[in-house]
């Protein structure tokens, strides 16, 4: 029988099917891997053209009534206005460096009339509850701030948070519990400075680490895998056929070559047996 003859019998082309089912899957899986790169490297490019940009007007980069741009996340922008401290709430289960905590939310009331959400940092959980230990006050009065603009989060179904704290940052049902203004829904800010300074603050958030992670590598290897695969059928496909040529010929499969240690070792059994 030939080797085609046995690439065409019912087992193995049922061997075939599941080796192409298998590449199809791994290229799928490679291809899934290389989007997600492209998301990153575009992540990465936003936060290296906008991080460091001089911060600008609220407006120029999120006008009324529209969501932030992706394009435009990070931008910082100047904001001038009074925190409403009676408003402010935490967001619970925010880790930072592996350590449970919470970001602060005071809202900002602009001179316009509008509230914006200022995100002012991370705080650790508490000692001794399910909430910080001190919450640094805001300044008191007029305040100049500066923050990077951020996109609102998608609410989770099925969390709630007790009074005071939320579990997603929402800002459509944030909105709903600020009764000072209109609130800005389409972006909030994370703190970098304010003008006059509080005593103490949460930890300000930092520059995203500037890393794609292991996508390109996954790529290349869900590919090397479609591609063993294949590579593991004609090698077993081939054992098998010189196995039945073998048992038809009445020749046996030639031994594999042993190695120079072996045989050196071979030679020493050998010898105390004489």
């Amino acid at each position: 029988m030939s080797i085609l003859s046995l690439a065409l019998t019912r087992r193995w082309l049922g061997w075939l099917a599941f080796t192409t089912v298998f590449a199809v899957v791994c290229v799928l899986l490679a291809q899934w891997q290389w989007s997600r790169r492209v998301e990153v490297v575009a992540e990465m490019r936003v936060i290296a053209e906008n991080w460091d940009s001089a911060p600008v007007e609220l407006r120029e980069v999120l006008p009324p009534g529209a969501d932030l741009d992706p394009a435009r996340e990070w931008s910082p922008v100047a904001l001038e206005g009074e925190y409403l401290l009676e408003s402010q709430v935490l967001v619970r289960n925010r880790p930072l460096n592996a350590r449970p905590g919470f970001e602060v939310l005071t809202p900002l009331l602009l001179d316009s009339g509008e509230v914006f959400i200022v995100d002012r940092g991370w705080l650790p959980v508490g000692s001794a509850q399910d909430s910080p230990d001190v919450v640094p006050a805001p300044p008191e009065g007029r305040v100049q701030v500066v923050v990077r603009l951020k996109p609102g989060e998608p609410t989770i179904a099925g969390r709630g948070a007790p009074e005071g704290q939320i579990a997603t940052i929402h800002l459509p049902e944030l909105a709903e519990s600020i009764d000072a203004g209109e609130v800005i829904t389409g972006a909030y800010g994370l703190l970098d400075r304010e003008s006059p300074s509080a005593d103490e603050r949460p930890t300000a958030a930092t520059r995203p680490i500037n890393d794609e992670g292991p996508h390109l590598s996954y790529t290349f290897q869900w590919y090397l895998f479609a591609l063993l695969g294949f590579i593991g059928f004609g090698w077993a496909l081939r054992q098998e056929h010189r196995t039945a040529r073998a048992a038809e010929t009445g020749v046996g499969l030639p031994k594999p070559k042993r190695g120079l240690d072996a045989e050196v070792e071979d030679a020493i059994l050998d010898a105390h047996e004489r």
